[in-house]
């Protein structure tokens, strides 16, 4: 019988794909990450399901779409009703782990921006499923010292948990730090920060220098644990999934040590939209430009902004060191795989739940938008037992598509309802691609850019044009990617490409009824 493979999948949070060297970036530092996609494959066309932390996370897990598994918008939580692929491969024999960020249930307890204050109706259409929710809330674990997860949580039988962002995580990591040092808590945050007073970003709360040491640093406690995981897993006979999840590089940037400023911001470019022209620009970004136009200062707490060229080359510059102290340590992590001997029968795979903005079209972070900076992530299939066929491909890839993946090459079935495509026959040169359009979708909590409603949006991408349409708006958003890369010209409005958006409207619409809920099975003939 021959051996099943172990997996070990590296994922980044806000992570936008041409951020790499080996995605072309020639003034990032990836070395290792890159070593990764020079052995494997590269898909250099793969976007999320949707841009948004929570609900892609959750169609990373379960190979479906956020209108499908229903954690469309951050502050849900996936159902303990959905299967994960995790859940299938520890069915199977694997030993299963997760180390770092989770975010598959609610983080804080918040007030909700929707429905806000106003009428909520008494019932709920759906129960929740059984079990504990809000495991994840931090403040949970800082009032109470013996709170755990209940394991096996979403498939994972073993979990190293961190919570949030920046230094100021919790979870499993705030709790090994303060057994590290007594001065635990005089490390974290900005109000301990070391002074920066001519770091803009410090001054709108978006970014500090920690006095957190590298070695302690939640990156480098990921990856110890990880290396520890790898360690106990090793000796056993079954094969492993583990899950190595870095909160970094997403904002507030606090990189470490010599990470803070291994890049200078005189020295990194600007995104080469930042000061484009923009024809017929949609009303989201008109408007954010046109806040920053009457009040500078205007910063959002939660989304994207219109940003000065300083605060966009201060983001990338941070944004590159901590990219830079993560490929460092999937060094390390990749370095006990290989002295444990594991390197050839493990597959690698290094992806990211979203992408960021940082300064494409002068704009800042995430939000209600589609640009290739926000749905564009990195995908990387590195086989230990198998060269692929294909270095790289242009084969339209999705998050979805990762869990079938895993699932083929562990020889195991996709599960009824699942929506993505293993992109094996792609690795293997059996096929160029598994789709020839993709559906990325979104749900916010918020109405952004002064609109009269949350924003609600739906894209159709192919490797023509994209399509993007906004709940309740008369306008929209079309592009041609062959004409228009940089996606500067929005064809919405113009006359001559009415045929051709009512073409991708018709597409849109068969796309969407083709992501319909499939699960269950008919338990009868009617």
């Amino acid at each position: 019988m021959a051996r099943r493979p172990n997996f070990l999948l590296f994922i980044t949070d806000q992570h936008r794909a041409d951020h790499l060297g080996c995605y072309g970036n020639t003034e990032v530092r990836t070395p290792h990450i890159d070593a990764l996609a020079a052995q494997g494959c590269r898909f250099d066309d793969f976007h999320v399901a949707t841009p948004i932390c929570q609900p892609n996370r959750a169609s990373l897990m379960t190979g479906r779409l956020p209108s499908v598994h229903g954690l469309q918008m951050n502050g849900r939580e996936l159902s303990l009703g959905e299967r994960t692929f995790v859940e299938t491969l520890r069915e199977a024999g694997y030993q299963t782990a997760l180390v770092g960020k989770s975010h598959l249930q609610n983080i804080t307890t918040l007030p909700t921006a929707w429905p806000g204050k106003g009428p909520r109706r008494p019932h709920e259409a759906l129960r929740p499923y059984p079990g504990r929710h809000g495991q994840e809330v931090w403040q949970r674990w800082e009032e109470d010292p013996a709170h755990e997860l209940e394991l096996p949580y979403y498939g994972f039988e073993q979990v190293a948990l961190t919570i949030g962002h920046a230094d100021e995580q919790h979870g499993h990591w705030r709790r090994w730090l303060r057994q590290q040092t007594p001065d635990a808590d005089r490390l974290i945050g900005p109000a301990n920060a070391i002074p920066t007073p001519d770091l803009h970003l410090a001054r709108i709360g978006h970014a500090w220098r920690t006095r957190v040491p590298e070695a302690l640093y939640p990156t480098a406690y990921i990856a110890e644990q990880t290396c520890h995981t790898l360690d106990r897993m090793a000796s056993a006979e079954q094969p492993f999934f583990i899950q190595c999840s870095f909160p970094d590089p997403h904002h507030p940037f606090t990189p470490p040590g010599r990470y803070w400023d291994l890049f200078r911001p005189d020295d990194v470019s600007l995104p080469a939209s930042f000061h484009a022209e923009l024809t017929d620009p949609p009303p989201p970004v008109q408007w954010l430009r046109e806040q920053r136009r009457h009040n500078p200062a205007f910063r959002p707490g939660y989304g994207s902004f219109a940003c000065s060229e300083q605060e966009a080359r201060e983001a990338i510059a941070l944004n590159h060191g901590s990219l830079a102290n993560i490929d460092d340590h999937i060094g390390l992590v990749m370095a006990r795989l290989r002295a444990l001997g594991l390197d050839e029968h493990t597959v690698v795979m290094f992806t990211s739940d979203h992408g960021d903005l940082l300064g494409e079209r002068g704009l800042m972070f995430k939000g209600g938008l589609h640009y290739p900076a926000l749905t564009r992530v990195p995908f990387i299939w590195r086989d230990g037992a198998q060269a692929p066929a294909t270095a790289a491909t242009a084969a339209l890839t999705q998050t979805i598509d990762i869990a079938a993946t895993v699932l083929e090459r562990a020889g195991l079935q996709p599960t009824n309802g699942m929506q993505g495509a293993s992109l094996l026959p792609v690795v293997t040169g059996q096929a160029s691609g598994v789709r020839q359009q993709l559906l990325i979708e979104e749900e916010s909590q918020r109405s952004d850019f002064g609109m009269d409603r949350r924003v609600r949006m739906r894209t159709l991408r192919n490797h023509d044009h994209r399509l993007t349409v906004y709940d309740g708006q008369p306008w929209g958003e079309l592009y041609d990617l062959r004409q228009d890369p940089l996606e500067l010209r929005n064809l919405w409005a113009d006359a001559a490409s009415l045929p051709l958006r009512q073409s991708l409207m018709e597409q849109l619409a068969r796309a969407m009824l083709t992501a319909a809920d499939t699960s269950p099975y008919p338990g009868a003939a009617a």
